[in-house]
């Protein structure tokens, strides 16, 4: 799914208290209505991590998914730390001999939070429904080995594949496997934020919104209460849990400090994060910093439909001046590592295949590349970017080292809101822009399936047919993941040639919280989400 590594694939959207006040918007409370003490109180978390669409079908962000994770139900799912999918509203699930078909039996009872019953059909509707919609955005791609599935009473239910998918467990563990009540969701529309309804741990009490600059409606603060009618293993720790989507990292700051927010998520600046982590190993200040191993990648994305940008040789001469390591340093504050592959680091399959083709920054081999292309210099072009993390130190950073020796001209564009960003990016509006990835599930295809094939998620025009024909089919056919390690080395090798987009670093993600926060580090993993569940006050 797409993040901002926000610290940034990004998103953006939010709002602090007065500005709520100011766009009229309720519930934003006080801070000591929002952070007072006692454990009933409910835990705030922040986050920069926006998000437009919270139904199942359009939602495929963290902003979305972080709400997802906690209010609906899979047939399987990924516990903290897991890398291989767990039943959740199923009770076992299996592929057939040929591989061809999967077959999943219900637990019994299960019940949605308005009380309906949760039955296979309704498993067969969430299924038919996100790929009739198709949104754009959101996650139908994810099944798109699905031919049909059906329902054979009310607990089992049967995928019937257009091809073997090794990885079709990990997806329906993922948002897009959420389950919907048939008889709340139209079959052909998505429903408003504040309609949904789940059968996860949580529940959705309300949602306040704010207008971004296009007119979309923008989740400002989702409230939700733990789930009594729930039927799972996550037994939640918190009975309330409120959710507020900020604009900027500093406005996330000030709420933590204030005590309008009780946790961030890793969308703090760099730096603070960083200065807030050397506080606690020096055994100063108040708040908790948890370090997690993330996989959230950064990415400078070309339009390779773009006249300047559909040149290989332009794509491979800014590949070859990207200097990583000072991003890492200078930018992130050493928040994040040098990412040279699409690939991150701890996914298996990785490899380096930038590094190898291009090794260290060189304008002279930069030069060379434009040269043999015949290509007139300075190329000029534009790069977009929204608030990540580290505001527009990265875009300014990235704009210097590609204007090193006088071969790019590049400007540099804010796009204020994360709804004009993400639409404008799907409509091919910008030549280059800065965005994320954040793992639907932790598999290499993960990241290259949703970003390579016909575009993928970042619409940029981008599909090389040997990867998306041959190569990723073959490996979607290795039940044994490890075994599929040759192809994708083959995969990442190639687009280190073609360059759709420069892998540039991957988070190490770095939680916040008050003192009286407990269930952080049990909360936590690399996938970028938060179950609520483990969260609770001290």
């Amino acid at each position: 799914m797409t993040s901002a590594i926000r610290r940034v694939p990004g998103r953006i959207a939010t709002l602090g208290c007065a500005a709520l006040v100011a766009t009229s918007l309720a519930g934003c409370g006080s801070v000591k209505s929002i952070a007072g003490g006692g454990s009933s109180s409910p835990i705030t978390l922040g986050t920069v991590n926006s998000t437009t669409v919270l139904d199942p079908a359009g939602a495929y962000d963290i902003g979305s998914w972080l709400i997802l994770e906690n209010t609906f139900q899979g047939l399987l799912r990924f516990p903290v730390g897991a890398t291989t999918p767990q039943p959740d509203a199923a009770q076992s699930c299996e592929f057939s001999s040929d591989a061809m078909t999967y077959h999943c039996t219900l637990r019994q009872g299960l019940t949605f939070s308005n009380g309906h019953p949760l039955t296979a059909q309704d498993v067969v509707f969430s299924v038919n429904r996100m790929k009739k919609i198709a949104d754009p955005n959101g996650p139908a791609s994810l099944l798109d080995t699905v031919k049909s599935v059906e329902a054979q009473g009310d607990s089992d239910v049967v995928f019937h594949l257009t091809q073997p998918d090794a990885v079709l467990p990990d997806k329906l563990a993922s948002g897009a496997g959420s389950i919907v009540d048939h008889s709340v969701f139209p079959a052909d529309k998505e429903l408003a934020n504040d309609q949904l309804i789940g059968s996860g741990p949580y529940k959705i009490d309300s949602v306040d919104e704010t207008t971004a600059s296009d007119g979309t409606k923008t989740p400002a603060k989702v409230s939700l209460s733990a789930n009594g009618k729930y039927q799972g293993d996550e037994k939640a720790k918190t009975s309330k849990i409120a959710v507020r989507f900020f604009t900027q990292p500093d406005q996330l700051k000030s709420a933590l400090d204030s005590g309008q927010v009780d946790l961030a998520d890793n969308s703090l600046d760099p730096k603070v994060a960083a200065q807030l982590q050397a506080d606690q190993t020096a055994g100063k200040g108040t708040l908790k910093v948890t370090e997690v191993d993330g996989s959230d990648s950064g990415f400078l994305v070309f339009n390779t439909k773009d006249q300047t940008l559909s040149q290989q040789a332009v794509r491979q001469a800014a590949a070859q001046l990207v200097d990583r390591d000072q991003l890492s340093s200078q930018v992130f504050s050493n928040t994040v590592q040098p990412l040279y592959s699409v690939v991150p680091q701890g996914v298996a399959g990785h490899n380096t295949a930038f590094f190898d083709k291009y090794g260290q920054p060189d304008a002279a081999k930069a030069k060379a590349i434009l040269a043999t292309a015949k290509i007139a210099t300075p190329v000029k072009f534009n790069l977009a970017w929204t608030g990540a993390a580290a505001s527009g130190a990265e875009a300014a950073a990235l704009k210097k080292q590609l204007e090193a020796g006088g071969l790019f001209q590049v400007t540099t564009q804010q796009v204020a809101d994360w709804s004009v960003y993400r639409k404008a990016w799907a409509q091919g509006s910008y030549q280059a822009y800065t965005t994320g990835w954040s793992a639907d599930y932790p598999d290499a295809e993960d990241f290259v399936a949703p970003l390579v094939v016909d575009g993928g998620s970042f619409h940029n025009g981008f599909d090389d047919p040997v990867i998306s024909q041959q190569l990723l089919p073959q490996t979607q056919r290795q039940a044994d993941r490890l075994q599929s390690a040759g192809t994708f080395g083959t995969i990442q090798n190639q687009l280190a040639v073609d360059v759709p987009m420069v892998p540039l670093v991957q988070s190490k993600a770095l939680y916040t919280a008050r003192e009286d926060i407990n269930g952080v580090e049990a909360a936590v993993d690399s996938t970028s989400l938060i179950r609520f569940s483990e969260l609770s006050r001290g």
